[in-house]
């Protein structure tokens, strides 16, 4: 039984041997196929490379401090970015949600209004993403007409702008805008912007920043803003009525000048103002004291956002080689050429069997 299984193992070993020798005769036979094959791939591969546009990425890196809360210092800049050290760490901003911040669509759309300068000419983002894309030169006469102006607001869009803005956001969130903190025990933030334009990374990256720390900034001091607000008005409003009063308590004593002191009913007026002008005082001291105070806290809750590095021109460039693109097309080629091969020998295979 053993010398039968072993000598059954030798001439399957052989067979495969033979198997092997004879596929490898087939596919040398065809050698003339196989390399015309990756020449092609190897040419499509350096087009390909000639025709890819490099892409330029611009990275900006930032970090926020926000005094808010009792941990303080490192404390509060770790609960921005949603580490719990210990401190109040309730935020809307935290963490992730400050990442995802950046790639929302109102940032977004709004930093696409911004003002940019481009040959000469004072145009919007979205503009120049439009032109950069040529995205007009295949627009039916009506579409060509739809403009998009630095600074305009959303409101007056039509569904057609709607619908083109929402075309450029997917575009750029999905293959063109990267938001995130690189390392976790590093609370900086990195964004970057990739796209086939130089120029437009470059603007797109510090308009979006200015955009989300200008509306970061303005959310998380909101409540401190409107009391200290709140408290402005009221001492304006506390203060003109001590300067009335004040001037009516010189009105009044001026009538009773010179007064017989036996008419005291005539002195009521001027008691009355003073007595106004005293209480008018004490109410605008504690308004003012409070409206300092609310001052404080404004200043105390107002984050602070702090640029590490801006992206500096000229950006970085990363573009498809020509040695790569031809390895690359000329691998494909031949491999895709000894698969079809292969499956060819197959079938011939079965069909004379």
């Amino acid at each position: 039984m053993d010398n039968k299984s072993v000598n059954n193992d030798e001439i399957s070993l052989k067979e495969f041997i033979l198997k092997l020798k004879v596929w490898w005769n087939y596919l040398l036979s065809e050698w003339k196929i196989i390399v015309l094959a990756g020449i092609i791939g190897a040419a499509s591969g350096l087009a390909y490379s000639l025709s890819k546009k490099p892409i330029y990425t611009a990275t900006l890196t930032f970090a926020i401090e926000d005094d808010k809360g009792s941990g303080g210092g490192l404390g509060s800049l770790a609960s921005s970015f949603g580490f719990d050290l210990g401190g109040d760490g309730g935020s809307i901003f935290s963490g992730s949600n400050l990442t995802e911040l950046f790639k929302s669509r109102t940032m977004v759309e709004q930093t696409l209004m911004s003002p940019v300068k481009v040959n000469g000419k004072v145009i919007s983002l979205a503009e120049m993403y439009i032109q950069n894309n040529k995205w007009r030169d295949n627009w039916n006469p009506k579409l060509k007409s739809i403009q998009f102006l630095p600074n305009s607001k959303r409101n007056y869009f039509t569904r057609v702008h709607d619908s083109i803005l929402g075309v450029i956001y997917q575009n750029l969130s999905q293959s063109s805008l990267s938001v995130a903190q690189r390392d976790k025990k590093i609370a900086i933030i990195s964004m970057d912007v990739a796209s086939a334009n130089e120029l437009f990374s470059f603007y797109f990256c510090e308009a979006l920043a200015k955009q989300v720390g200008k509306f970061y900034i303005a959310t998380k001091s909101k409540k401190a803003r409107i009391n200290m607000e709140i408290l402005e008005r009221q001492t304006d409003s506390i203060r003109a009525e001590l300067n009335g009063a004040i001037t009516g308590v010189a009105i009044a004593n001026d009538n009773t000048f010179m007064l017989n002191p036996a008419l005291n009913a005539r002195r009521a007026p001027s008691a009355r103002r003073q007595v106004d002008v005293q209480a008018n005082t004490a109410i605008l001291m504690e308004l003012v004291k409070q409206t300092e105070l609310a001052k404080v806290t404004l200043r105390k809750e107002t984050p602070l956002i702090q640029v590490i590095d801006k992206p500096i021109l000229p950006l970085t460039k990363q573009r498809f080689g020509k040695a790569k693109g031809i390895l690359i097309g000329g691998f494909l080629g031949g491999f895709l050429i000894l698969f079809g091969l292969i499956i060819k020998r197959i079938f011939k295979l079965l069909n004379f069997n």
